[in-house]
């Protein structure tokens, strides 16, 4: 009797499923992280600096959570989450002592202790493969109470290969408009090279 012919779609190993954290256990490791700006982008920082009082804040797929430190520093309550623990590890040699609660975890089980005000996005869905998009979608107005904002950069270009994977402006708004606002939609003028010209700054708010 012959041996089965291989399956036509193999299984690929974790370290190449961007969906599984021992693939980006494996680029911290290896300091192969283009997407880390190494610090707080300008956009962001403004919106910080607009808003009336702290908004307690979710930074999921966090990295180095350079964000994170900066919302510390002004004194707004944050958790800064990711389920790699290699870039947990970056994470907190970058923080230091600040009053961050860094959380290894999975985004799509994880289970706040409280309702946020804020979710803030950046370099988190465009690493997620589009099979995860709807999960995402859902997860965050999930996280939201009515009147609370999610808030950061989306790479919205038809970039199929990734990560990053490029999501295109009716795609991202097929994801929130159900349950979202748009309220600032502005082009980004100090991204890294990677997502540099595709990139937009976005506040939506929960309906």
């Amino acid at each position: 009797m012959s041996d089965s012919p291989a399956s036509p779609t193999q299984i690929k190993p974790d370290d190449q499923r961007p969906e599984h954290p021992d693939f980006w256990c494996k680029r911290f490791d290896e300091g192969s992280t283009p997407w880390d700006a190494g610090k707080v982008p300008a956009a962001f920082a403004d919106f910080v600096a607009r808003q009336p009082a702290p908004l307690n804040t979710l930074i999921p797929g966090c990295g180095s959570a350079w964000e994170a430190g900066h919302l510390a520093e002004v004194g707004w309550p944050v958790t800064a989450l990711d389920f790699s623990p290699a870039a947990v590890d970056k994470a907190r040699k970058v923080l230091g002592p600040a009053a961050v609660d860094l959380v290894c975890a999975d985004f799509f089980t994880f289970a706040p202790p409280r309702p946020y005000q804020l979710i803030y996005e950046r370099a988190f869905l465009c690493a997620l493969p589009r099979k995860l998009w709807a999960d995402w979608g859902r997860r965050v107005a999930e996280l939201l109470p009515p009147g609370s904002l999610l808030a950061g950069y989306f790479f919205l270009c038809d970039q199929l290969k990734g990560p990053p994977f490029g999501i295109l402006p009716e795609q991202l708004d097929a994801l929130l408009l159900a349950n979202f606002e748009r309220l600032e939609d502005a082009a980004v003028d100090d991204s890294i090279p990677v997502f540099s010209g595709r990139e937009r700054w976005q506040v939506w708010r929960r309906r």
